[in-house]
């Protein structure tokens, strides 16, 4: 990777050439916003080089993911999470129930709803996807104190939007089954 220098702010170790890691001062909002767009890139590049063994991408594994983390969950409840529209949904639930990665099940309520279930194979993908995030995360997190992690964890969803908390929470500290996880 070619880096360039910019600057948009001035403190001593920048001016001294040291970037081997924060600076001590307080973080600008660009510094944030540039922090958090190479985080994502490292976070997503591990799933990324395993999906594309199984030609898939992105949207496979967010899909994938929430499959595993919510079974059961409808097709209007996977449009809400992603946030796309039915269109985008339809040729990856395609191309993940076709490979044999997720099962579609009739709602019994409602015989509407299509039920999102994930297959023994697609479970497997799933956690193999996940494990080098998780892997990233305990490393970045190892050595926190616990009132650094739980300011993490603050920061992050305080970067949700408002009106998608309620439903993000209950996604994020919900296990598989819909019972409340330990934190």
């Amino acid at each position: 990777m070619t880096t360039a220098t910019v600057s948009t702010r001035s403190d001593s170790a920048a001016d001294a050439g040291d970037v081997s890691g924060p600076p001590s001062d307080t973080p600008t909002g660009n510094d944030i916003v540039e922090l958090l767009f190479f985080a994502y890139r490292d976070f997503v590049s591990d799933p990324d080089r395993l999906l594309t063994e199984y030609g898939f991408g992105r949207a496979h594994h967010r899909v994938l993911h929430f499959v595993e983390r919510v079974p059961g969950m409808t097709i209007a409840e996977m449009l809400d999470i992603l946030g796309i529209t039915k269109q985008s949904l339809n040729p990856i639930l395609k191309d993940l129930v076709e490979k044999g990665y997720i099962v579609q099940r009739t709602g019994t309520a409602d015989r509407r709803q299509r039920l999102l279930y994930p297959t023994d194979k697609g479970r497997a993908l799933s956690l193999a996807l996940t494990a080098p995030q998780l892997q990233r995360i305990a490393r970045a997190l190892d050595g926190l104190e616990p009132d650094v992690k739980s300011k993490v964890t603050a920061f992050l969803f305080s970067m949700i939007n408002d009106d998608d908390r309620d439903d993000v929470s209950r996604i994020v500290w919900k296990t598989a089954d819909g019972e409340e996880q330990v934190q």
